[in-house]
């Protein structure tokens, strides 16, 4: 099979692709010939030696795809040859064939191609599993998501708006700004210019909000902190700010609130199943409906991996940046 394979770690100069032998799916597993598959913020780390895959995953980067099932191991029930499906991956999107567990394969939603839906398994997984099964944010409640002009960020804004939530996002130029509140963004802040711990104060009349989706890790702790409702939620899933910052204890019993952090990539197989499903059960059908639009900045071949990575990383881009096989 054909598959990104990086000489070292480095800039995304190292990446290129190569033939290597495929991958043969084992117990509960299937292979997958690979469509397309998606990029995220984590692929970048693991090119730079920062995010090695989990024990016994490929080193190959990729976690996400999407394409055709074609072949399946012992135990498998649910999948058949010739299914069209995406899937959540621990390692190994770049290639022309991928094993993934039977539990983290999900079915391609109605009304969405099979290239764009290498764009939904990894960004429909982390918002659901971290503002709805982490935080429990509920209709009505108010979510501040950070960075939403990204993937993640394009696609919570969408599904937090259609459940009842009142919308937050942070931005940088007034062009993202506008695409957020177009997904359904109530209130859109430019990071450069305004600060955002203000801007809520002011649109909550001092309340703050319920649940912050964050990014950026140690740059925005205290402000983040500053930012909740009482009783609010802080769930920290990315440290592009940095990894290390001061946490002021009073402010937080105060407020009576929560500061989580969590990783989708490291967990069980059994748990990010339970993910998968609970997002077949609950999103896929906003999906299906066209209430939630995939976000698809734009494809490009998978020989062209390092200039993916090259744009990802300048961020001018809108939404997902999707690999085609």
């Amino acid at each position: 099979m054909r598959a990104v394979i990086a000489s070292g770690t480095g800039g995304p100069e190292v990446l290129s692709v190569q033939d290597v032998p495929d991958p043969e799916p084992g117990p509960g597993e299937v292979a997958i010939a690979v469509a397309a598959a998606g990029l995220n913020r984590a692929d970048l780390l693991q090119r730079q030696g920062f995010y090695p895959p989990p024990p016994g995953a490929s080193e190959v980067i990729g976690m996400e795809c999407s394409g055709t099932v074609s072949a399946v191991g012992p135990d498998v029930t649910q999948w058949q040859v010739g299914d069209e499906v995406c899937a959540l991956l621990a390692g190994g999107g770049y290639a022309s064939v991928v094993v993934a567990p039977a539990g983290q394969v999900m079915p391609v939603p109605d009304g969405v191609d099979l290239v764009t839906a290498a764009a939904r398994p990894e960004v429909a997984a982390t918002v659901w599993s971290n503002l709805f099964m982490v935080a429990g944010l509920q209709p009505q409640e108010s979510v501040l998501i950070h960075g939403g002009a990204g993937g993640i960020g394009t696609f919570a804004i969408q599904l937090t708006s259609q459940l009842g939530a009142r919308v937050f996002t942070t931005g940088g130029t007034p062009e993202k700004l506008a695409a957020c509140a177009a997904l359904g963004a109530d209130v859109t802040i430019n990071y450069r210019d305004e600060d955002f711990v203000e801007v809520v104060r002011e649109r909550t009349d001092g309340a703050g909000v319920d649940v912050i989706l964050d990014n950026m890790g140690a740059k925005y702790l205290g402000r983040n902190v500053e930012a909740l409702a009482l009783e609010g939620r802080l769930v920290i899933i990315g440290m592009q700010g940095g990894s290390k910052g001061e946490l002021d204890i009073n402010a937080l019993l105060r407020k009576r609130g929560a500061v989580i952090a969590t990783s989708l990539r490291s967990r069980p197989v059994a748990e990010k199943s339970t993910i998968c499903a609970a997002v077949v059960e609950h999103v896929w059908p906003l999906v299906s409906a066209g209430l939630v639009k995939p976000v698809v900045h734009g494809t490009m071949p998978l020989e062209e991996a390092a200039a993916a990575h090259a744009l990802m990383e300048s961020g001018d881009h809108l939404g997902k940046i999707v690999l085609t096989v």
